[in-house]
């Protein structure tokens, strides 16, 4: 079983608790838990789907932790955007190996960590916040997933508008986006999909309202519930908790105005 490499991520958990931790792993690290502490050089030894015990005999399982057990983890000064939400606006907005993605309202950078995971290194994302110790965090945050060299951070209010024309795709986590659609359109390529998150009905109707006036077409509003199952066969039912209402989803696509002009 290889070795994992001094600087990775790992996902512990314990196998008889329900404890779990994201750790880096550094050469003479430790991890100090209730269930005993636990060494770096244990788990490089390890490698992941091994095992680890701490040092009062507690066990572990060491795996890779997945996008978004990273995105739940996330270390935020804000709202981010729900593992729940990101995977559907990565099938609205058409995100894949090799597109450029713009968005404003970088925040935590948890959004902006999903975009230039699937964009591949040959792909782009375009992260505009006009707040500069959101991007420094967004910064940090991409570049402990290991992407952060796929993303353009910008520090600047978008009313003057996006450096990019033609992007593939846009998401706007703004608490009013209807008055940037304008810059959206122009740097949105015709024929693409836009979206925007929103947590109350009336930026929603304002929104709405905007998308019509600007010629915004196949418009689509959604909200998204999770809801786990116990795990155990002999007791299969709910769990007693769900993430419920987080924000509402819209989406829209660009395309000409009526009289032919963009």
């Amino acid at each position: 079983m290889p070795m994992i490499d001094s600087g990775s991520l790992v996902f512990l958990s314990s196998a008889e608790k329900k404890d779990t931790f994201l750790i880096s792993l550094e050469e003479g690290g430790k991890l100090e838990t209730r269930l005993g502490v636990i060494l770096h050089e244990d788990v490089m030894r390890a490698g992941f789907g091994g095992r680890v015990r701490s040092h009062n005999g507690n066990l572990f399982y060491i795996t890779k932790p997945s996008l978004g057990e990273y995105l739940r983890r996330i270390k935020r000064r804000t709202q981010i955007v729900f593992p729940k939400e990101a995977g559907y606006i990565l099938l609205q907005l058409d995100v894949k190996p090799g597109a450029r993605v713009l968005e404003c309202g970088t925040g935590s950078g948890g959004m902006t960590s999903v975009f230039a995971h699937f964009v591949g290194d040959e792909g782009r994302v375009y992260s505009y916040d006009e707040r500069d110790e959101f991007v420094e965090l967004a910064r940090r945050n991409c570049k402990r997933w290991k992407v952060d060299h796929r993303v353009e951070f910008k520090t600047r209010n978008i009313s003057e508008g996006f450096d990019e024309v033609n992007v593939d795709a846009l998401f706007l986590d703004l608490p009013d986006p209807w008055n940037y659609l304008n810059q959206a359109r122009n740097a949105l390529a015709l024929g693409r999909r836009m979206g925007a998150l929103l947590p109350t009905f009336n930026q929603i109707e304002r929104f709405l309202r905007a998308l019509q006036e600007k010629g915004f077409i196949d418009v689509e509003v959604i909200e998204i519930f999770h809801r786990n199952l116990k795990t155990d066969p002999n007791r299969l039912r709910p769990e007693d908790r769900m993430i419920g209402h987080t924000g509402y989803l819209i989406f829209a696509t660009s395309v000409t105005d009526f009289d032919g002009g963009v």
